[in-house]
């Protein structure tokens, strides 16, 4: 049964080889704050891991870099390509969901992943759309209230 925008378990690159050679073999795309590593895979979805720089901070911003990253990729998936394994580095920095989700339109733009089409389908992508650079904006509102 297909969950609307639910990121599913397939969707996770967990196995310590398929990660390695991401990053080994896979072609990096750098925007600033994040970086993409891209490598095709034999499967009719892409999978993605979400990975840090080191001294990225303590395990709550880890955390919260993480739960913004996973977020703004679920938003986005379907105006993606598919068959692609994928490793998001990220480096401290502001962790809100509409930087996070500008990072990833120009990484997967840049690695050619997304169609102009769906970038234009994306949310918080118009040119009419609020930034948000107040500290305490961004999903914290949203991940309390269960949305």
């Amino acid at each position: 049964m297909e969950h609307g925008f639910a990121f599913r378990r397939h969707e996770h690159l967990k196995e310590q080889d398929a990660i390695r050679k991401v990053f080994r073999q896979g072609k990096a795309f750098v925007c600033r704050g994040a970086k993409l590593f891209v490598l095709p895979n034999a499967l009719t979805h892409n999978r993605i891991v979400f990975t840090f720089a080191r001294k990225f901070g303590s395990a709550v911003e880890r955390n919260r870099a993480r739960r913004v990253g996973r977020e703004a990729y679920r938003l986005m998936r379907r105006s993606l390509k598919t068959g692609f394994d994928l490793a998001l580095l990220v480096y401290p920095g502001r962790d809100f969901l509409n930087e996070r989700t500008e990072q990833c339109v120009t990484l997967f733009s840049r690695a050619a992943l997304l169609s102009p089409a769906g970038r234009a389908a994306l949310p918080g992508c118009a040119p009419s759309s609020p930034v948000v650079t107040r500290p305490g904006d961004g999903l914290r509102g949203a991940a309390r209230r269960g949305l």
